[in-house]
């Protein structure tokens, strides 16, 4: 039996003992129970609590798994003395009783050490009191979408998965839905989903809400409290598609349409509400109805680099009224997606300024190829990855001749970023005759008498460009380069750059088959080869 480490013991051991009575129990939780999951009515789960019977507080209460054994009781015990929920001080409890034997009896063997006294009652009457009352307030909640829209949302949801709109348009191509429907008048859609991290479409009740938004993540720079304030003050409905649970990872949950539709509504004065109410349902409802169609009939339109100009009208019937119908108009707005364009790319370039290495650039070392939030890194891929890639790549540029496998693998460069900055970046390789080599070179920063190993990724006509400064002591650097250099050898002197999606997804830094976009099989260069010298930080006075 797991028993607790000397330390804990006298740590516990430090708590005043109060002479009060504890009660502890933990039971099933029934679906729309406070904070369980209730977009999984399926979900097995259970809650844990430990309330003072003497003061009548609860001092702690969890949330776990059914799955979890008799020590979830103990850490949500241990919680309740150390940490307890309510404003009241550490202590330990003079006795506990429970209502389950096999607790009883894991806790005497727990805590004997503890001098608290553990007993056994079939029915304690806080307990029931406190969870009837938790059970009342679940049963009080309303459902995420009113009983008469929720089969029509869930029905209009599916066809869009089905349409797949984000693999044609991205979050900046707007679409206007004009309802004029209860107190919706214009929704202004946002396509969520092109970067293959988060799949939904926004619905912005105005455009002010709609471009305060993304001026203001675009001014967030990955800031997660800016982010979560922007967020929070949006001004629009939405529906996002969830992966199963029962699903291993996205891709198989969307090959096996494994995936769950979420409703709710988002306002500056009350956050986010995952639910809609009538009034709101209908208008949702309704505005993707439209969307569905119009998309059935243009999407193919809207899939290349220009956003055409496309308006359709429909009627659709009234979900409160059969016999009326309400006249919807979606339309595209390429000017307004030509302006958020805009806008992303001057804060793009203030972003890029800010990242400009301030060591002499020779005429032919540049520093506008890589995205400057872009994820870069030293590694290899296993030899049986890398033929495998070969063959199933859409973008392969083959090494000139043969070499070696031999070693732990093909040392790459791995670059990763979103989809759309990893197509620009391998139409900017290409312009320069795609990638040739990768070398490092020496650079130095005499005024803070530091030493970098500046990485250069060189083009096919010869130009260079800086994809990485890494200080020479940098441990993990040291590290990573000195197998570089050993792969490299091995391989005699052939390596790879490997570009790919999904930077901020769980993929970040390990991409697999899937996120692979581009493989340009290179060489690998001395910075002797590359004839520049050592090159020296040069201050910026502003």
């Amino acid at each position: 039996m797991t028993t607790l480490n000397p330390s804990t013991l006298r740590r516990l051991k430090k708590l005043r003992q109060i002479p009060s009575v504890w009660e502890g129990d933990r039971r099933v939780i029934t679906p729309g129970f406070p904070d369980s999951h209730d977009s999984d009515p399926d979900a097995k789960g259970e809650c844990i609590i430990w309330v003072d019977g003497t003061e009548g507080i609860v001092r702690a209460m969890d949330l776990v798994s059914s799955d979890m054994g008799p020590e979830a009781v103990v850490r949500t015990l241990l919680r309740a003395m150390e940490h307890p929920h309510s404003a009241t001080i550490p202590a330990r409890p003079q006795k506990i009783v429970v209502c389950n034997r096999e607790i009883q009896f894991f806790l005497r063997g727990v805590l004997q050490d503890l001098g608290i006294v553990v007993d056994y009652d079939p029915v304690l009457p806080l307990i029931e009191e406190i969870f009837r009352g938790l059970q009342e307030v679940a049963g009080n909640r309303p459902p995420q979408l009113p009983e008469g829209q929720a089969e029509a949302l869930h029905q209009v949801a599916a066809q869009l998965w089905q349409d797949a709109p984000w693999e044609h348009l991205n979050e900046e191509k707007i679409i206007t839905v004009a309802l004029n429907y209860g107190d919706v008048d214009t929704l202004y859609v946002s396509i969520l989903g092109m970067l293959g991290m988060e799949y939904g479409i926004l619905m912005y009740r105005s455009l002010e809400s709609l471009k305060t938004f993304r001026q203001r993540v675009l001014a967030a720079d990955d800031s997660p409290e800016q982010l979560e304030e922007a967020f929070l003050e949006q001004d629009c409905f939405f529906v996002t598609f969830d992966q199963d649970d029962e699903a291993e990872d996205f891709d198989e949950a969307i090959a096996a349409d494994g995936v769950l539709p979420s409703f709710g509504n988002l306002h500056p004065l009350e956050g986010m509400r995952p639910m809609l109410d009538e009034e709101e349902a209908i208008a949702v409802w309704l505005a993707l109805t439209a969307l569905h169609r119009f998309f059935q009939a243009n999407l193919k339109a809207l899939s290349g680099e220009q956003f055409p100009a496309i308006s359709s009208n429909y009627r659709l019937p009234n979900p409160k009224d059969g016999k009326k119908k309400v006249a919807v108009t979606v339309s595209t707005q390429p000017e307004l997606s030509q302006e958020l364009e805009a806008m992303a790319s001057e804060m793009e370039g203030l972003d890029s300024e800010g990242w400009n290495s301030s060591f002499p650039f020779p005429p032919t070392l540049r520093d506008d190829l890589i995205p400057h939030e872009a994820f870069y890194s030293l590694g290899a891929l296993p030899w049986e990855t890398l033929t495998m890639l070969r063959s199933t790549i859409k973008i392969h540029h083959e090494a000139e001749a043969e070499f070696p496998m031999t070693g732990d693998g093909f040392p790459v460069l791995l670059i990763q970023t979103s989809r759309p900055k990893a197509l620009e970046l391998i139409s900017k390789l290409d312009a320069v005759g795609g990638a040739a080599a990768i070398c490092f070179n020496p650079g130095e920063d005499p005024l803070a008498n530091i030493r970098y190993d500046l990485g250069i990724l060189q083009a096919g006509n010869g130009e260079m460009f800086l994809f990485g400064e890494f200080q020479e002591e940098d441990p993990v650097h040291v590290q990573a380069r000195k197998k570089w250099d050993q792969r490299c050898k091995k391989t005699k002197g052939h390596c790879g750059l490997v570009i790919a999606k999904g930077f901020k997804g769980a993929n970040r830094g390990n991409p697999n088959l899937g996120d692979m976009m581009a493989l340009f099989e290179v060489r690998s260069l001395s910075s002797s080869d590359l004839g520049l010298g050592p090159l020296e930080l040069v201050p910026k006075f502003y």
